[in-house]
């Protein structure tokens, strides 16, 4: 069924609140004036929807199961960041962190404690457009070789754009990029200004993943998110160990649609998405999670396989989103949703599967949250029982996203520039 847009951002809030987040990012709707013009290209791909992702909408529970009293703690003194987006480390025994800021700054923590030391690792303000509420500098990951190359890639907005492009640390100070090393590896157009993804990970194959959001505005006016051949509404999967005729990097041999003749997008590896405002692989199950914005009725979780098709705009969530195309065949649907609190808006913010070892009960666990009223959840799935979301015992609005550092402990960035621990209270 066609919805009436509620113009909810996803960042919404009533009030004086509504005011000072005014400028956030990650926008989940604007204004919607239902002009789909889909160019439904995807008729003849087939794809069983996964019998074990089942969707669930039963009722949010109100109570926890879990007997641990959780608690966020400052992680770095009264060190704070300008709208950090995101927190991750190289994977190369440092013990480093780097926290993506907004306006197109990596800061680095070379000492992870209430003394932490900051630097400045990259600063691109001078190519990232950050105007729009979700324009900036979005997403980081280092190359699997970083020890030995030095490669780093950044995912960041211009005025009409989406550019990857890759940086190479100083070999005489690992602390540091060189500011001229950038080299474009991907760049593509964006219609509006709204739904960028952002997301950027290294998968298990060395390949890299690349989150795009459908291009923006509201109800995906120019069917993006069916259409193959755009990169826009999709997971991303390439190589940048290799290039290919004009391009600076190669199509996976065994992505879905790698020598296709229908003009398909071979850099797809998933589509259907609305705005994945982050996804993240499990290091022990090799599972890639992600989360999808809603428009206005409900916020998901997927589990992202090669080739599938998650439903957006044909349908948002397990619900018909356009009455005139509601065939839920060859889609695959969340392995969990939820639907806003009345009157309060939604917008889901991924997270990642709790590897770490201070936090027990919630080992093996995704943990992922609500950016508007600040629910988290642990979300529990083993491939063969019905998958079980559990309410956590803590709530923190404004997460603009979650990280972890080199021994699997998570972290929170908030738009008001803190960064926080998730720790077990101390009794």
């Amino acid at each position: 069924m066609m919805r009436t847009s509620s113009n909810r951002t996803m960042f919404r809030k009533s009030g004086l609140l509504a005011v000072l987040l005014g400028t956030l990012l990650l926008t989940a709707a604007c204004t919607d004036n239902k002009t789909d013009n889909n160019p439904n290209v995807n008729e003849e791909l087939e794809i069983t929807a996964n019998p074990s992702a089942t969707p669930t909408d039963q009722p949010i529970p109100k109570e926890t199961n879990l007997e641990t009293e959780l608690q966020f703690v400052p992680a770095f003194g009264k060190t704070e960041f300008q709208e950090p987006v995101g927190l991750l480390h190289a994977d190369d025994g440092s013990g480093r962190l780097f926290i993506v800021e907004k306006p197109g700054i990596i800061s680095i923590l070379s000492n992870i404690s209430d003394k932490a030391t900051k630097g400045v690792f990259l600063d691109i303000r001078d190519k990232v457009n950050d105007q729009g509420t979700e324009q900036g500098l979005l997403g980081l990951a280092f190359h699997p070789d970083y020890e030995k190359n030095g490669y780093l890639y950044v995912n960041y907005t211009t005025t009409n754009s989406t550019i990857i492009e890759r940086y190479t640390t100083d070999s005489k100070n690992r602390d540091t990029v060189i500011s001229s090393s950038g080299q474009i590896v991907l760049e593509f157009n964006q219609p509006y200004a709204n739904h960028n993804g952002g997301e950027l990970a290294f998968d298990q194959s060395g390949y890299l993943l690349i989150a795009t959001g459908d291009g923006g505005s509201g109800g995906d006016p120019k069917g993006n998110g069916q259409n193959l051949k755009t990169l826009l509404g999709k997971i991303l999967r390439i190589d940048i160990n290799r290039t290919s005729g004009d391009k600076s990097y190669a199509i996976p041999s065994d992505n879905p649609f790698t020598g296709n003749d229908k003009g398909y997008r071979e850099e797809i590896y998933a589509y259907g998405l609305r705005n994945p405002w982050r996804f993240s692989i499990d290091p022990e199950t090799g599972l890639l999670w992600a989360a999808d914005v809603g428009q206005n009725e409900v916020e998901e979780i997927n589990l992202i396989e090669k080739g599938r098709n998650y439903g957006w705009n044909r349908m948002e969530g397990s619900d018909c989103f356009r009455s005139e195309d509601c065939d839920k065949s060859g889609l695959t649907l969340p392995v969990w949703e939820y639907r806003p609190l009345e009157g309060n808006g939604a917008s889901v913010t991924g997270g990642y599967v709790y590897r770490g070892q201070n936090i027990p009960s919630l080992r093996g666990s995704y943990v992922f949250t609500d950016f508007i009223d600040g629910r988290i959840w642990a979300l529990h799935y083993d491939g063969t029982n019905p998958t079980k979301a559990e309410l956590l015992p803590i709530t923190m609005p404004n997460i603009t996203s979650f990280g972890r550092d080199e021994q699997g402990e998570l972290y929170i960035c908030l738009y008001d520039g803190q960064i926080m621990r998730l720790e077990e209270a101390k009794t």
